[in-house]
């Protein structure tokens, strides 16, 4: 017999599957808080469709998106007006970031994609002294306080889907279309590498299944 719990989660999977919303553009504002109001050039690790790169384009005077995936990359460039200063680029993220360095550098929900301490060593090398680096990341849940979050997470992720869609069923956001894997990484031993690569960064836990870092070059 299915337990009530499992048949609660399937229910809410349904659910969320015919309201779906962006959980990475729920971060996008709070990325801009940790930002400068102006700064001269950034760099978006990851770029998707272009939605956070238009955003910060508002504030820079050139902003790069890149993304090793030529269908999501095309996509951003159509979705962007000439008048924007922004660019997107098909880049590996370790090998193929366009020379900077940058004052802001963003990423999200892509570096659990990238070996972990490597990639942080790439960013920070990009990023130009007084800069800013702003990761909003996914990681496996291992202790009692990740699942207890997780399990809070999921009513109101079927409530902020039911909101943001007025109710009504709604069809995928264009910048949730490409995959995602799980993360592999748990969030302390995310904290450890980032300390050791980053001294000083920021990180906590976010609801809807993410973690933010925030680090600011000297």
């Amino acid at each position: 017999m299915t337990s009530l719990p499992h048949r609660v989660l399937r229910a809410l999977d349904r659910f969320n599957a015919a309201h779906p919303w962006d959980h990475n553009a729920h971060y996008h504002r709070w990325i801009l808080r940790q930002l400068p109001e102006r700064f001269d050039s950034a760099l978006d690790i990851g770029s998707g469709s272009g939605d956070l790169a238009r955003l910060l384009a508002a504030r820079a005077h050139q902003v790069r998106g890149i993304d090793s995936d030529p269908v999501i990359i095309s996509r951003a460039q159509r979705l962007t007006s000439p008048a924007v200063p922004a660019t997107f680029t098909v880049a590996d993220a370790l090998t193929g970031i366009p020379a900077g360095p940058y004052d802001v550098i963003t990423c999200v929900a892509a570096v659990h994609h990238l070996p972990f301490t490597k990639a942080l060593t790439v960013f920070r090398g990009h990023l130009a002294p007084g800069g800013t680096l702003v990761i909003v990341g996914l990681s496996r849940a291992q202790t009692a306080g990740d699942h207890v979050l997780g399990t809070l997470a999921s009513p109101l992720n079927a409530a902020t889907g039911w909101l943001k869609n007025k109710g009504r069923k709604a069809p995928r956001p264009v910048s949730m279309t490409a995959l995602t894997r799980p993360a592999e990484m748990s969030f302390s031993d995310i904290v450890r590498e980032a300390h050791d690569a980053l001294p000083g960064a920021r990180l906590r836990r976010r609801l809807f299944w993410r973690y933010t870092l925030v680090w600011h070059r000297r």
